[in-house]
């Protein structure tokens, strides 16, 4: 599959990168089918060929999430931007899957017959009971 992708270049420090068509899983050093342009996000500056992006497009090229982001910023294609970094979960997402999986919470499933609740037994405590 052929993918529209960052090939980073420049220095240690000083990233830059060029927008190519490779494919989806050749490695970024090696050669690519086409170099469309170039990006620099130190100082947001870019140059990106429309015309040879929008024959790719067409041809049945994806573009990558950031690079998508970046050619809807540019104006060459149109939609919504695609959210590239991951979310923190929050508790309610575990709470929700353990509700879908049948699972209780902890706090209910460490009751004992008469409505008491169990408390965790440590090795000290038996013993001075056994005695």
């Amino acid at each position: 599959m052929l993918v529209l992708k960052l090939k980073r270049i420049g220095k240690k420090h000083q990233a830059s990168f060029r927008l190519v068509v490779d494919e989806k899983r050749h490695k970024l050093l090696g050669k690519n089918l086409e170099d469309l342009g170039w990006y620099n996000p130190r100082n947001k500056k870019h140059e990106f060929n429309k015309e040879r992006i929008l024959h790719w497009i067409k041809n049945g090229a994806q573009a990558s999430d950031t690079v998508h982001n970046l050619l809807i910023s540019a104006g060459i294609i149109q939609g919504k931007k695609i959210a590239v970094h991951k979310k923190a979960k929050a508790e309610s997402d575990s709470a929700k899957k353990s509700a879908e999986s049948g699972l209780r919470p902890p706090e209910a499933t460490s009751s004992v017959e008469g409505g008491e609740t169990a408390k965790p037994a440590t090795g000290a405590t038996e013993r001075n009971q056994e005695s």
